[in-house]
């Protein structure tokens, strides 16, 4: 404590005493309690500042700022556009643009006049003022299965265990929307809920919650990753499953963990290399697992043809759509995205809709690129690594509580 902070504690102390023990009739009081020494100045230490507040995410920007906007075809995003209005047409600021949208042509020259005359573009920013952050890639994996358990098929999935318990924060402090607790009950007390390496040995807690059973780990490790995929069953069959809910426990990269340890290089730490580590040390595959003490939970889900849904609520669009924090980017909002193409200087600018979220994504300029369905996309997926910057569309009327203008 400095002497800035005891000096009121002890004046205090001195007062406090004098008032218990009043001195004798026709003794005069201490000096000390008619008059305090007063607390001698702290030092200031020099060069040191007042740390700088965090930069507002989102702050007003031009049209010729966008790098590559006149370039996109805008028709491309037109279905995704219109899936996000499903959603945002129900709030009042949208209502008006989301008709016209439905209104409009996917004819790209239409639509850039549409956004350049109905929507104000506002550059997303670090809390540090940087403009500059990571894209990263995902995708629907195929992956092979069956209903019932097996020596072939040994790996499950599962759905939400009866004993997990999640708080929407958002409910009793608006302040905290987009925030939830989970954990479960040990007696009367909430405590965090089982990590991965604690979990997985919880027969009870899991038990009769398996929806299928495949033959791969580190293919369903990757399938948590994604937040939805697809399960070939024997008989040909396909079942869609999403994600339905997570332990609580944040997310932590198995691809960093390898190459903290030695056992990989950081150019080799893709979703390919991670997996071609696996299957040269099986033995290891749990312990590599384990570094990552997140689990997600699957829900079956109904195949419509299109891709899976996301944190919006609609189906996400091959290169189209993005996930995003939603703490800084609203979600189904048009997102302008400059970046490029996986390890490549090949630009990838266009624009794209926030539509997903994700455990590994999170602060203002970062985000996670659907790249589609198959192994295809999942090569893309898993080089996408790349530096990117981004702008949200927003309609002019409406203004950011978290912006800068």
């Amino acid at each position: 404590m400095s002497p800035r902070q005891l000096a009121p504690l002890f004046g205090a102390l001195l007062l406090a005493g004098c008032a218990l023990q009043p001195p004798a009739p026709g003794v005069e009081a201490p000096a000390a309690c008619l008059q305090p020494a007063p607390c001698p100045a702290c030092p200031v230490c020099p060069g040191v500042a007042p740390p700088k507040p965090a930069a507002k995410p989102l702050q007003e920007a031009r049209w010729e700022d966008l790098k590559g906007w006149r370039s996109d075809n805008l028709a491309e995003a037109h279905g995704a556009l219109l899936e996000s209005c499903g959603v945002l047409a129900k709030q009042p600021a949208w209502r008006a643009v989301c008709e016209e949208a439905r209104a409009l042509p996917a004819q790209d020259a239409a639509l850039r006049a549409f956004f350049e005359t109905r929507f104000r573009p506002w550059r997303v920013v670090n809390q540090d003022e940087s403009t500059e952050g990571l894209v990263t890639g995902y995708y629907e994996p195929l992956l092979r299965g069956s209903r019932e358990r097996s020596k072939q098929f040994a790996h499950a999935i599962y759905g939400v265990p009866d004993d997990l318990l999640v708080v929407d924060l958002g409910e009793l402090y608006p302040e905290l929307k987009n925030f939830r607790l989970r954990g479960r009950l040990d007696g009367r007390k909430v405590v965090p809920y089982w990590s991965r390496a604690e979990l997985v040995p919880q027969a009870p807690a899991l038990a009769g919650k398996a929806l299928l059973w495949v033959a791969d780990p580190i293919e369903l490790f990757f399938l948590q990753v994604q937040g939805s995929g697809r399960v070939e069953l024997p008989d040909g069959r396909r079942v869609r499953v999403g994600y339905a809910e997570q332990n609580g426990h944040p997310y932590q990269s198995i691809g960093r963990w390898l190459v903290e340890k030695g056992e990989l290089k950081l150019e080799e730490a893709s979703m390919q290399g991670i997996q071609a580590w696996a299957r040269a040390n099986p033995r290891r595959v749990n312990e590599l697992l384990n570094a990552n003490p997140s689990f997600v939970f699957f829900r079956e889900l109904p195949d419509n043809g299109g891709g899976p849904p996301g944190a919006l609520g609609v189906p996400l669009t091959p290169g189209r759509s993005l996930a995003v924090d939603p703490r800084a980017i609203p979600l189904g909002a048009p997102v302008f995205l400059s970046t490029t193409f996986p390890n490549s200087e090949q630009p990838l600018q266009r624009l794209v809709l926030a539509q997903d979220t994700g455990g590994a994504i999170k602060g203002a300029v970062r985000a996670d690129f659907f790249w589609g369905f198959g192994a295809e996309a999942g090569a893309q997926a898993g080089r996408m690594r790349q530096r990117g910057e981004m702008w949200v569309l927003l309609p002019k009327d409406l203004v950011p509580n978290h912006s800068s203008k």
